[in-house]
């Protein structure tokens, strides 16, 4: 039987390593080489284009028959058991379950043409995450780190911090392909590793355990001063920059007591009524952390939310627990941020890897397919209310105006301000741009 956080392939959402996994004595260490890493960004971005983006991927694959791109007169076998509904544009009909939702359509778009050639979780995973599909032999469960480094990493990389919080956070936990690749470790994700949902949530790298003592944190830093003495002579003569990484270590520990991460990281701080809104669950509260962290400056968030692979009891299963979280949560993240003046400078993507199979199967479910599905997408500069594309009469694969991840990549890096066409080098020095042939979805803009 299938446990819960993996998937058909058997990949368990834990087999990777993440930033921040060790002791607090190797977090400073770590989190210093991060910035180290974010001292050297190189901004390109306007204060016109100074946005952030929120990626909620939904893991496993949402059914977007039967949410997005409902079918009502396809034949029955696929399009299965749910009504669609109107929103609040006239035209545009959602699934039965997104009512919430449905009454903030006015503030995104759906893209019903998007479409790609992996229908398996690994290769889908980073082909959506980086824009590049993965070369023959990839294997998600063998290769944690992915090929090319993901969206955030590179909006790190180009962009840098604002202020004290690190530019790219995954949020409850690092997604494999959601990693820096070539780029290294300093624009690696800043990994919550704790669910925001937890009563007791807390984020063990920027808050220290409430069992360690101040004075045991300065015990620390002392140590680490009085290593660096020895270092000191030999570094300066060797690199004169060597010098940096005290400085680096510094800010790490900073980092650790900022009080704008600590604001921005304290969950507890919201409404209950709030929080109840976004609802009492992983996905619900870690879009309301991503709120949290654009208001403090965050540059890009990733959600990773599991058990969307609804190969069997497709129908109930969305119906009893998927959906009704994703309502909650989409509707009260798009009107949140409208109401706060920050959805024009925040880009929401919501996405699985792929959809799932037009045709139902024989256990009420829908399998995986990567040929046709619908992306959600709004705020950042992209128009509500919009349609862009359409599939055929049983949302098989686009009917018209074909989109796909290059094109996902293009569009979130423009409207960032990210010059799509700079070129980064790999560890052999081969240039790679990017975006891969991508071109910018300007029916959004």
């Amino acid at each position: 039987m299938k446990r819960r956080g993996q998937f058909c392939d058997g990949v368990q959402r834990r087999d990777f390593l993440r930033v921040g996994s060790g002791s607090l004595f190797g977090t400073a260490v770590s989190l210093s080489g991060m910035l180290a890493g974010q001292a050297g960004a190189t901004t390109n971005a306007t204060a016109k284009d100074d946005r952030s983006v929120i990626i909620v991927f939904l893991k496993g694959g949402l059914s977007t028959i039967d949410t997005f791109d409902m079918k009502p007169d396809a034949p029955v076998e696929f399009r299965g058991d749910f009504d669609p509904i109107a929103s609040n544009v006239p035209g545009i009909q959602v699934g039965e379950h997104m009512p919430r939702t449905a009454q903030q359509q006015d503030k995104f778009s759906l893209i019903r043409s998007f479409g790609h050639r992996n229908s398996d979780h690994g290769p889908a995973d980073h082909y959506m995450l980086t824009g590049y599909h993965p070369v023959a032999g990839f294997n998600a469960g063998l290769t944690p780190n992915n090929q090319r480094p993901a969206h955030g990493s590179i909006i790190a990389k180009k962009l840098g911090p604002r202020g004290s919080v690190p530019p790219y956070v995954c949020v409850p936990d690092m997604h494999p392909s959601a990693g820096s690749a070539y780029l290294g470790p300093s624009v690696s994700p800043f990994s919550v590793n704790a669910d925001p949902a937890d009563p007791g949530f807390a984020v063990r790298d920027i808050v220290p355990p409430l069992d360690l003592a101040a004075r045991r944190l300065d015990a620390r830093r002392s140590l680490l001063a009085q290593v660096d003495r020895f270092q000191r002579g030999a570094e300066r003569l060797a690199n004169k920059r060597a010098n940096a990484v005290s400085t680096f270590r510094d800010k790490a520990f900073q980092l650790m007591t900022s009080p704008e991460a600590k604001r921005a990281f304290n969950i507890h701080a919201e409404a209950d009524k709030l929080r109840d809104e976004y609802g009492r669950n992983s996905l619900g509260q870690s879009c309301l952390m991503a709120r949290r962290l654009v208001e403090a400056g965050v540059r890009c968030i990733t959600i990773d939310h599991v058990d969307w692979d609804t190969h069997d009891n497709n129908f109930v299963t969305l119906k009893r627990d998927l959906l009704p979280h994703l309502d909650a949560a989409m509707s009260t993240l798009f009107r949140d941020l409208s109401e706060r003046g920050l959805l024009e400078k925040t880009l929401v993507i919501v996405t699985g890897e792929f959809g799932r199979t037009p045709r139902i199967n024989k256990n009420a479910g829908r399998d995986h397919w990567g040929p046709g599905f619908t992306v959600m997408i709004g705020g950042g500069g992209v128009q509500g209310g919009r349609v862009v594309g359409k599939s055929n009469e049983r949302a098989e694969r686009p009917a018209e105006n074909p989109i796909g991840p290059e094109d996902l990549a293009a569009t979130l890096h423009h409207l960032l301000g990210v010059n799509t066409k700079d070129e980064f080098h790999t560890a052999e020095g081969r240039p790679v741009t990017i975006v891969n042939d991508g071109r910018v979805v300007r029916e959004l803009l």
